[in-house]
């Protein structure tokens, strides 16, 4: 006999979702200028929090709300087993409202949200309003809550997220406090990633946790979806290995192999390891993308030595790698259009080797003006002025 419905799987990004400002990853900035304006009784009647997807958003804006409404609140520390702090953990809380924008974005609906404020909260200190993906609100719909924006009851409190900040009006924007949630470094991801699987008794090679670091590009979420997704696929041994052949992605060292290539202008080489990535199965996009970001860390070590690097097994000056910067830049944008990704993954490397050797016109005609012991570039081209 059934004792009720079975208690379902929660998944990691839940069950590892923040419940106190503490354990918020990779946004000290964002928790710092928070707990102030709690501490300091600055707390301003609209929010807007812009950044990337699974950056921290929705669930800053939910410990805020909990922040303000807690019985002994407005306070940073929060009992999270009080009956209101933990309603609005499960997303129950009558006063907290979280609208998703993307369904809700009708001028009808706004002006239902109208009426809804001028009612005093139920149960709390504040009507919290949480619209998320504010930006796909329709322009009447903007127009219709600008007037309750501008002159808010004191009872309520708006908190809104985009990842779009440039498609809202800029007359919503002038009326709130804007922060930006900033991509998370991959170092920090990973280093969330080793806690979670020693706390669920994961065994995950640290290669393994940065290549899944890679992949969220900015997002805590995302990572935590794909290490829910490695576990159902590896069990409780995750390998780098596994985590290349599920998602496709090229190894750190064979990025790094195939910068050398460039560097050397070796086209046979870069052949040989594009065949070897295309049977291997690789996301030759990605490939490139992350070989651009290879390139980018190097320019930045050839800046603050100098100007110049051997890194690669060549030397390179800031100028060189620049040009290779820009011509992978425009590659991978290319690629997303192109028909055949390996042609245009192989015609971007190509492209990307001999603007590394090409030398520059300017730094050029001054050799040769120097050689020939005639006036510099810089006196000619005045000259001609």
């Amino acid at each position: 006999m059934s004792n009720g419905p079975a208690q379902g799987y929660q998944v990691i990004a839940r069950r590892w979702r923040p419940k106190q400002f503490s354990e918020v990853v990779g946004q000290d900035h964002i928790v710092r200028t928070v707990s102030n304006a709690i501490r300091l009784n600055r707390i301003a009647h609209a929010y807007l929090f812009v950044g990337p997807r699974g950056t921290g958003k929705t669930t800053t804006a939910r410990l805020f709300a909990k922040s303000l409404n807690c019985e002994n609140g407005p306070s940073v520390e929060t009992d999270n087993e009080s009956p209101i702090c933990k309603s609005i953990l499960q997303g129950n809380c009558m006063d907290v409202i979280e609208i998703d924008a993307a369904s809700n974005n009708s001028v009808d609906q706004v002006r239902d949200l109208r009426e809804e404020c001028r009612y005093a909260p139920v149960a709390c200190r504040y009507k919290i309003y949480i619209i998320d993906e504010v930006h796909m609100l329709s322009g009447q719909a903007f127009n219709a809550l600008l007037k309750t924006l501008e002159e808010p009851p004191p009872h309520v409190k708006f908190i809104f997220a985009t990842t779009d900040a440039h498609k809202v009006l800029p007359t919503i924007v002038s009326r709130c406090q804007r922060l930006e949630f900033r991509p998370i470094a991959d170092e920090v991801i990973a280093k969330q990633l080793a806690l979670i699987c020693k706390t669920e008794g994961i065994n995950a090679e640290p290669a393994a946790l940065d290549s899944v670091a890679r992949l969220a590009m900015g997002g805590m979420r995302d990572s935590q979806s794909t290490l829910d997704q490695l576990i159902s696929f590896c069990g409780s041994n995750i390998t780098e290995a596994d985590v290349l052949d599920v998602f496709g992605l090229v190894s750190a060292s064979q990025v790094a192999e195939l910068a050398r290539h460039v560097a050397r202008c070796d086209h046979g080489a870069v052949i040989a390891l594009s065949e070897k990535m295309t049977e291997e199965g690789r996301d030759l996009h990605r490939a490139l993308g992350d070989l651009q970001d290879y390139f980018r860390r190097v320019l930045l070590e050839a800046i603050a030595k100098g100007g110049q690097t051997d890194k690669l097994g060549h030397p390179l000056s800031t100028e060189s790698l620049l040009r290779i910067l820009d011509t992978l830049r425009e590659g991978h944008q290319s690629m997303s259009s192109g028909l055949d990704e390996k042609v245009d993954f192989e015609v971007s490397i190509f492209r990307a080797a001999e603007a590394g050797r090409a030398r520059a016109l300017d730094g050029l005609l001054k050799e040769i003006s120097a050689l020939a012991g005639g006036p510099s570039a810089d006196a000619a081209q005045k000259k001609n002025n």
